[in-house]
């Protein structure tokens, strides 16, 4: 089944609306499953970068997965 989802441009977390919900949680369910055909079984962190600050070096959004080890909190 594929979800008719509007395609817009998106630099940034910033930029997202009411009306992007399906799609954010389209990438959401995706990166689960990736996680998953990655044997990341034992747990993972899904990252956006937003910002300058936020260490988005290139204006554009993308989830990172991250996985494969134990991770600190904070981050960074």
């Amino acid at each position: 089944m594929f979800l008719e989802i509007p395609k817009r441009e998106i630099v940034s977390l910033d930029d997202l609306t009411d009306e992007d919900e399906q799609l954010v949680g389209r990438c959401v369910l995706v990166a689960t499953k990736v996680a998953e055909a990655e044997r990341l079984s034992k747990g993972y962190r899904i990252v956006v970068n937003c910002g300058d600050e936020g260490g988005q070096e290139v204006p554009h959004l993308h989830f990172h997965l991250l996985g494969g080890r134990q991770m600190a909190w904070p981050p960074g």
